[in-house]
């Protein structure tokens, strides 16, 4: 299996008031990171696009474990869960180190994104390209 993680350092904008990543912050680096993977898969964005195809998130969870703060340089590791017939599930794992210097999740979740046709927004089969290459992160 391909291990694949984005990494990231929270910036002052992404703190709220308790001195803590907000929590809407971590669906934008779940995108982030899901861009990424398809970067490192090889799979063009645009030659979706050129096709007819897009992709569209329509289910979200986010699991906290336990803070991320300013600075503190974390990274988000990326597996595929499922692939259906017209859909993927990719969950994200942000993991940080703790004070004995060991990697910790910090913050569990997933999205489902299904492919739909950019003429009329209806659902597509997942196209076999990206299905192979979702299949080299897929959970074992």
């Amino acid at each position: 299996m391909t291990r694949y993680s984005f990494g990231i350092v929270p910036r002052y904008a992404e703190i709220d008031q308790q001195g803590v990543v907000f929590n809407g912050h971590y669906l934008t680096w779940f995108d982030e990171a899901c861009t990424g993977l398809f970067d490192h898969l090889k799979v063009s964005y645009a030659d979706l696009i050129a096709d007819g195809l897009d992709m569209q998130v329509v289910h979200s969870e986010i699991d906290f474990r336990s803070p991320v703060r300013w600075r503190e340089s974390v990274r988000v590791a990326v597996q595929c869960e499922h692939i259906g017939t017209t859909s993927f599930t990719l969950s994200f794992t942000v993991l940080g180190t703790d004070a004995a210097g060991d990697e910790q999740p910090r913050v569990c979740g997933r999205n489902v994104y299904v492919v739909v046709s950019t003429d009329d927004w209806s659902k597509r089969p997942v196209p076999d390209r990206v299905r192979t290459a979702l299949s080299s992160v897929a959970r074992q």
